[in-house]
């Protein structure tokens, strides 16, 4: 069905951006990128996919059964999103918040063309229909020049926040009273930074943000005129054969410019009795979720509470690990754990009806997932944070942040962590990045 061709990359990075400019041709455009991060479940270094030759789009409430007879009767790779909001179609919950974006609420692709990076090599792999432009699309791709593409964009953007300081601490302690009265553990809060009347380069936002962050699971996502650029450093969830994993995010600690406090940073955030406690909530709640399709007896902690360290912050990462049945639907898989534990709370019910009645805004596509689908029955999602949204027609462009809400918070620390988690995005609307 595919026909696979390799060359060999001389500079790596400039054919990145190579690969992206030729990218903006096309209507859909899903650009994976893990900045050279490895770790035991890495697959590549750089995917792109482009061109549907079929498509799913839909706001249904039948989203995932419409999903699981779309990749069942495709058979190939599919490459696409799942929006927050599809929580409504698992629980019996709602979305009644403002939406600025307008995302369809899943959408999913077939590629004619897909380009994978792994070292030095690039491999072609193109549908039949148009393996004949492969040469074609390699030369073209690799004449490009990026002095040429590159303009000098003027930086007017008026950034404004949702939620004021004042109505932040107001909503943060509703959300702690209801933890203290023992509604629920633990909620993530997030709250939106928006620009409205505006225009921005999506390639060129994209380009800047992953050059400060360089995440592991940074995406660049086109569909018409709306635009993600992600640069997320959490794995929602992967399947590789009959093996499940699922990396949560939870604790955050800035960066220092000075090795020794930086150092001291780290270790610092690795003893945080909160930081800790609200991550191992979650992994709780991940181990609940992957045991709904595991076999018996299967789900295991790989890693607990380790720091990792990226260009911005350090962060907590736990490694939550399961097997699955070979006949087990990959659909199944997702809608059972889906949305992600590190972006809801426990009890997951419980906190995403909180989440709801407090929160200004409509999540949408922020806090949902980017990923694909292999023919092998394989799939790897990222967690949606960290990310600039942007919707041309309506000029509208938007990125939130939040942060996990246990009885030990701090609404005056919470809201500090929000800001240094909006500081990349910010920088790069706002052309400040030093």
């Amino acid at each position: 069905m595919r026909k696979s061709f390799s060359f060999t990359v001389d500079d790596v990075q400039v054919f990145k951006n190579q690969l992206l400019v030729w990218s903006q041709q096309f209507y859909e455009v899903v650009w994976l990128d893990s900045n050279l991060h490895e770790n035991k479940y890495s697959s590549f270094d750089g995917m792109l996919a482009v061109d549907a030759l079929t498509a799913l789009s839909t706001d249904s409430f039948n989203a995932f059964d419409d999903l699981k007879t779309y990749q069942t009767e495709t058979k190939d790779w599919i490459f696409g999103y799942l929006t927050y909001d599809l929580k409504n179609t698992t629980e019996q919950l709602k979305s009644a918040n403002f939406d600025g974006l307008h995302f369809p609420e899943l959408y999913f692709f077939q590629p004619k063309k897909i380009i994978q990076l792994q070292g030095n090599t690039a491999h072609f792999l193109y549908l039949n229909m148009v393996d004949d432009e492969l040469q074609s699309d390699y030369e073209e791709i690799t004449k490009i020049n990026l002095k040429a593409e590159q303009k000098q964009e003027e930086k007017n953007i008026h950034i404004k926040m949702r939620i004021f300081k004042d109505d932040y601490f107001n909503r943060v302690g509703k959300m702690l009273q209801k933890i203290h009265r023992g509604d629920i553990y633990e909620a993530n809060f997030c709250q939106e930074f928006y620009a409205e009347n505006t225009a921005i380069n999506p390639l060129e936002t994209y380009l800047q943000l992953n050059k400060i962050s360089k995440a592991p699971f940074s995406v660049f996502f086109k569909l018409n005129d709306k635009y993600l650029a992600s640069a997320s450093p959490e794995r929602y969830i992967k399947k590789e054969g009959t093996k499940v994993i699922s990396q949560p995010i939870k604790g955050t600690s800035k960066r220092s410019a000075n090795k020794i406090e930086d150092k001291n940073l780290r270790i610092n955030l690795g003893k945080d009795e909160k930081e800790r406690a609200e991550n191992i909530m979650i992994v709780d709640l991940v181990r609940n979720d992957l045991s709904k399709s595991a076999v018996k007896g299967s789900v295991q902690v790989e890693e607990l509470c380790k720091v990792y360290t990226y260009n911005q912050v350090h962060q907590m990462i736990s490694t939550i690990t399961s097997t699955v049945k070979d006949d087990k639907n990959v659909v199944d898989i997702i809608k059972e754990t889906f949305p992600m534990g590190s972006m809801t709370g426990a009890p997951k019910v419980s906190a995403m009806q909180i989440i709801e009645e407090l929160e200004a805004t409509k999540r949408g596509l922020y806090s949902g997932t980017v990923g694909y689908i292999t023919p092998e029955q394989d799939f790897d999602f990222n967690v949606v944070i960290r990310s600039i949204l942007y919707n041309a027609t309506e000029k509208y462009v938007s990125f939130s942040v939040g942060g996990a809400i246990t009885a030990k918070a701090s609404p005056e620390k919470e809201y500090e962590e929000c800001l240094l988690k909006a500081k990349a995005m910010r920088q790069v609307l706002e052309g400040k990045i030093s």
